[in-house]
C-alpha cells in the first residue's frame, strides 16, 4: 500500500527512522555515551530536534533540509538562543549553510545508529519509504546493488567514524548488544 498522500517526513516521525519516541531515546543514549547525562533542557532538545520533518515531502531535499528550523524555534522560545542553536545546527547541512560548526546534538544524532537493532531500523525505513531516498543519497559511495543489510552496516560505520572524528577520539565499533551489555 502506497502512502504518497502522507508526507515522507511525517511517516518518518510516526513509524519510520525518526520515530518520535524511539529515535529520541537512541539519541539520548548516544548523548550520554559521548558527553554524559544531558540536562533536562538538552533532553527536550533531543526530543524536538526532528519535529520539522512533519510536513516535509522528502528527507534530504529542499524541504527536508529545513527540518531543524521548527525544533530550533521551539527551543529558542523555551530556553534561549544557545538551545535554539543546539537544535538548529544538529544538521550538518544547516550548520554549513550558516557558516557554523555542527552542534553536539549532531554527533549524538549520528551516533544514535549504534543503538539501533538492524532489523528494527530497516523495518521502519522500509515501512516509511525512507530507505529509497537514503540509498539513492549514498549511491556514489556505496552503490545500489548490495542489500539493505549491507548498506546499514556501511552507514553505521560511516556515522561512527564521523562522530568519533568530530569528538576527537575513537569510538570503537561495538555491536548494539555489546553496548547495551556494557552499560548495564
Amino acid at each position: 500500500m502506497k502512502l504518497n498522500w502522507f508526507p515522507l517526513g511525517r511517516r518518518s516521525l510516526l513509524f519510520g527512522v525518526h520515530q518520535f519516541i524511539w529515535h529520541p531515546w537512541t539519541v539520548y543514549l548516544s548523548w550520554k555515551r559521548l558527553y554524559g547525562k544531558p540536562t533536562w533542557r538538552e533532553i527536550i532538545c533531543i526530543i524536538i530536534h526532528d519535529w520539522g520533518y512533519w510536513s516535509a515531502p522528502n528527507m534530504d531535499g529542499p524541504e527536508g533540509q529545513r527540518h531543524p528550523e521548527l525544533g530550533a524555534r521551539i527551543a529558542r522560545r523555551l530556553f534561549g538562543g544557545e538551545y535554539g542553536d543546539l537544535v538548529l545546527y544538529h544538521s550538518r547541512h544547516y550548520a554549513r549553510l550558516c557558516g557554523q560548526p555542527p552542534s553536539k546534538l549532531c554527533w549524538a544524532d549520528k551516533l544514535s545508529i549504534l543503538y539501533e537493532p538492524k532489523w528494527f531500523y530497516l523495518l521502519r525505513a522500509k515501512l516509511s519509504g525512507e530507505i529509497h531516498e537514503y540509498r539513492l543519497n549514498g549511491e556514489k559511495e556505496f552503490g545500489l546493488k548490495r542489500s539493505h543489510s549491507e548498506w546499514f552496516d556501511w552507514i553505521r560505520g560511516e556515522f561512527q567514524k564521523l562522530a568519533a572524528a568530530q569528538k576527537g577520539d575513537a569510538v570503537p565499533y561495538q555491536s548494539r548488544d555489546a553496548i547495551v551489555q556494557s552499560e548495564n
